[in-house]
């Protein structure tokens, strides 16, 4: 027998009939579950559908116990009703008060957006748009309507400019998401100080002001109540269309009542006005909740107890106000 060639099997090297198994397979490979489309840019649960009392689930868990309401509702009715009493008492005791009201809420509102864009590495240059938009709230309340457009072109010059020392890298997104800021929150904003320079602009703010909150409010105890059926579920999941009638409803009924007092105005003008103006508050809403969506935050900041941060009860008011704008310039127009 050479050496290449195979022994003949000896006594020990066959297994016995019983012992004869089949080969041994391999064990299947483990399958990572594939994560639902529902999540952020890093694959992690959108922090907007996470609630606020734990960690998000893993992905088909059972999710955690969860308040329908979403908040705290206590202390953010107790830190609304203080809010409230805030601008009501700058509005009524001495109105100047107001623009610095405005002013601060300018600048919080802005340093947070800015600072959740940063987070996602967005240049976004704090101070400059501060600064800006102050000056915007100075032309609007001296100038009008015409001085808050220069304003806000004078802003994206500056924006322009301001961000040519940081290089060309990121260039197209810094500038964009700049101009954004500066549109959502003090453009948007100038018109509460257009709406407060007639002699009766008191009044146009509390209008506005009371309409968004009944918007709020009505939808939200229609949602907690008989939200059934999702809204915008890729923005807001808790956000239902039976809590867009509450809203509906509540604004209607409000503006009618409101505008009629105040001014005078017809209730079928008035209901229109806060019809139109429950859906503009809606938009701001769901307009920030996709922002935070796509940079992957649950809250602009912890600022507001209850609330989240203060961009989290303005969004509804923001885009609200050019809206109230309009419709009071037209059925309650100023008196020269």
């Amino acid at each position: 027998m050479g050496r290449h060639d195979t022994p003949p099997p000896g006594p020990f090297d066959q297994r016995p009939e019983f012992d004869r198994r089949p080969p041994r397979s391999m064990p299947p490979a483990r399958v990572e579950p594939v994560p639902p489309s529902d999540v952020d840019r890093r694959g992690r649960p959108h922090p907007s559908d996470v609630d606020h009392s734990g960690e998000p689930p893993a992905w088909g868990g059972p999710p955690p116990p969860a308040n329908k309401a979403g908040r705290n509702l206590p202390m953010a009715i107790g830190v609304g009703l203080g809010l409230g009493a805030l601008v009501l008492a700058s509005l009524l005791v001495y109105r100047e008060v107001f623009i610095l009201v405005i002013a601060a809420a300018i600048a919080v509102g802005t340093w947070e957006l800015s600072a959740a864009m940063r987070s996602r590495d967005i240049g976004v240059p704090t101070i400059p748009l501060i600064a800006c938009g102050w000056g915007m709230i100075a032309l609007t309340w001296y100038g009008g309507a015409t001085l808050l457009v220069v304003g806000m072109g004078v802003t994206v010059a500056v924006l322009f400019v301001w961000r040519l020392a940081d290089g060309a890298t990121g260039y197209h997104t810094d500038v964009p998401a700049s101009v954004l800021v500066a549109t959502y929150v003090p453009f948007l904003g100038g018109f509460a100080i257009l709406l407060l320079a007639s002699d009766d602009g008191h009044l146009r703010v509390i209008a506005t002001l009371a309409v968004v909150v009944l918007s709020d409010t009505g939808g939200y105890a229609a949602g907690v109540v008989a939200g059934r059926h999702p809204m915008a579920p890729k923005i807001s999941p808790k956000k239902s269309w039976e809590g867009m009638a509450g809203s509906l409803v509540a604004c209607a009924v409000g503006g009618a009542l409101l505008l009629y007092f105040m001014f005078g105005v017809a209730w079928w003008l008035g209901a229109l006005y806060g019809l139109t103006l429950a859906i503009a508050a809606t938009m701001g809403d769901l307009t920030e909740s996709l922002i935070k969506r796509d940079l992957g935050v649950k809250d602009m900041s912890k600022l507001v107890p209850g609330h989240g941060g203060l961009m989290d009860r303005l969004d509804s008011i923001l885009l609200a106000l050019p809206v109230s704008f309009a419709w009071l310039s037209f059925v309650a127009p100023v008196v020269a």
